[in-house]
């Protein structure tokens, strides 16, 4: 899908605060956010358009009227939305000395929807910039480093939008995005906001990168590991693909690697955790068919703990980027270094032979003041780049531009096969053990199970269930409440996102009525509420 148009244009400058504000023009059943801005370039000058279709609808032309002499007219430029329905224009300028206004127009059939309206003036680039391209690379962090964010949904609260404007005037350079989750419903979340924040982000001149949060699967077979971090890293490349790939604003994608619990019990609390050598096999997979495919080499995001007790020191994990999150410590220090113990080294794969680690950005703190950057809510995280612009520039070498088959694919077979069912009595939940696979013979990607009973039979109340995944296309479904007899149905798999095609297995099985348990009285203690004190849980750590 085309993602990205760059045209000549002679269009003219000064963007006010409004043009930013991504408001419908007209009230209809669609609406069509419209921004215009210029985007910082150290060659000719550069605009970017962008905005988004709501309801979501995918390959809808968008095309941009601009207004002379009063009336309003085509122009050259012209693209078609994403599967998010967000769009986006990037144009050559040329500097005037006069406003002119622009709005979209989203064509669908039967009828059209127009944005706002837009005006821009655009500027010249500074003979600084077209001199040396580094100039453009504040160094506005603390200890005069390339100041960088981590955004996710938990940054757009109610739907809150993000002031990438502010972001930048603040001395923001760069941003590392969520863009995908193992788990379906983080990921959606994720994808939200996605394509709308990577847009806009670049469009004001704030380098992206992106990451993908792991859960690791419940297993001890080093098989099943690999097969699992294949399909995450499959997840990742059909994301970045969504995306038309990397941009020349682009960091690589980093895995978020920071939790090594597979099993959480019914508290809460985790009741099992993956070995050192399983987590280290599970890392290496997943960086090595993202660097393979994209020919760029990923991050890794950890913390020095994790980094020690829970993986195996490995020489080949050293090439990836380390993004190291160490807080309360100061990185106006020059002094100060991320990674380190007061007495003694973490030693995992980045340690030096001085105690200190290789790291590329350091996250230094969770406790941003996110207003001062554009951003709603109470609290940010705060990165350092650790090199000088030119290494900066350097990071977004090599671009990726995905072919046809490397898009996510729509409504894929799949095959759904059942180990072993577990069904005793009305005491004990009713178990299945769910596998299901693409036509590769690799586990599907997303989707989940359920049991759904005959309608000649139903039970006579809704027993609950939950389905646990294992492993990518791996799950153990649970069903509590099943009354005593004879049941028929199907187990489902069924994918909301419409990747792959959902698929079932009919199955009988009997439950056994089981003891009745005889109620036993509870006497409730009369006790006085302890007040709950709250927890400040930026202590200790930097609030810029």
């Amino acid at each position: 899908m085309k993602l990205l148009t760059k045209l000549g244009l002679g269009l003219v400058l000064t963007l006010s605060v409004s043009s930013l504000e991504l408001l419908p023009v007209q009230a209809s059943a669609n609406s069509l956010s419209f921004a215009v801005v210029q985007t910082p370039s150290y060659a000719e000058p550069v605009v970017t358009l962008y905005g988004q279709l709501r309801p979501a609808k995918s390959d809808i032309r968008i095309s941009i009227q601009v207004e002379l002499d009063g009336k309003w007219g085509k122009s050259q430029l012209a693209t078609r939305t994403t599967k998010a329905g967000t769009w986006r224009i990037e144009a050559a300028a040329s500097a005037q000395t006069v406003s002119v206004k622009y709005r979209a127009v989203a064509s669908t059939i039967g009828k059209s929807t127009i944005s706002a309206t837009r005006s821009i003036r655009v500027k010249a680039v500074p003979e600084m910039a077209r001199a040396d391209p580094t100039s453009l690379i504040a160094q506005a962090g603390p200890g005069d480093r390339i100041h960088g964010m981590d955004i996710s949904r938990w940054q757009h609260p109610g739907g809150a939008p993000i002031d990438f404007v502010k972001m930048y005037a603040a001395g923001i350079r760069f941003v590392m995005i969520k863009a995908s989750d193992t788990k379906d419903s983080a990921d959606a979340e994720a994808v939200k906001y996605l394509t709308l924040d990577h847009n806009a982000a670049q469009a004001v001149g704030i380098y992206t990168g992106f990451y993908h949060y792991a859960t690791l699967p419940d297993t001890t077979d080093p098989a099943i590991v690999v097969e699992d971090a294949s399909a995450q890293a499959q997840k990742v490349i059909w994301r970045l693909a969504s995306l038309g790939g990397y941009r020349e604003r682009d960091f690589s994608y980093a895995l978020d690697l920071e939790n090594n619990c597979v099993r959480v019990a019914g508290n809460g609390k985790c009741s099992k955790y993956t070995s050192r050598t399983l987590i280290t096999l599970w890392a290496k997979t997943w960086l090595e068919a993202v660097a393979a495919k994209t020919g760029r080499t990923p991050f890794i995001y950890s913390y020095p703990q994790f980094l020690e007790t829970a993986m195996v020191r490995d020489g080949s994990l050293a090439k990836y980027p380390l993004w190291l999150a160490h807080y309360g410590i100061n990185p106006a220090d020059p002094l100060a270094q991320p990674g380190l113990k007061n007495i003694g080294c973490f030693a995992h794969s980045w340690t030096t032979s001085n105690c200190t680690s290789l790291w590329t950005i350091w996250q230094y703190t969770s406790c941003g003041i996110a207003q001062k950057y554009g951003v709603s809510g109470a609290r940010v995280d705060l990165n350092v780049f650790k090199g000088n612009p030119s290494t900066f520039l350097q990071m977004m070498k090599g671009t990726w531009t995905p072919e046809i088959s490397d898009l996510l694919p729509v409504q894929e077979p799949t095959q759904l096969t059942l180990g072993a069912t577990v069904s005793s009595t009305t005491n004990d939940p009713v178990t299945f053990l769910v596998d299901v696979s693409r036509p590769t013979q690799t586990p599907v990607i997303t989707g989940s199970v359920k049991f759904v009973v005959d309608p000649a039979n139903p039970f006579p109340n809704k027993p609950s269930q939950a389905a646990t995944r294992a492993s990518s296309g791996s799950w153990l479904l649970k069903i509590v409440g099943i009354p005593a007899g004879v049941w028929s149905g199907q187990v489902v798999y069924n994918d909301v996102s419409g990747t792959h095609a959902t698929s079932s297995m009919p199955i009988t099985f009997a439950v056994i009525q089981g003891q009745i348990p005889v109620p036993v009285p509870i006497n409730t203690p009369t006790t006085t509420p302890q007040p709950i004190v709250p927890v400040d849980t930026c202590k200790n750590q930097i609030r810029n």
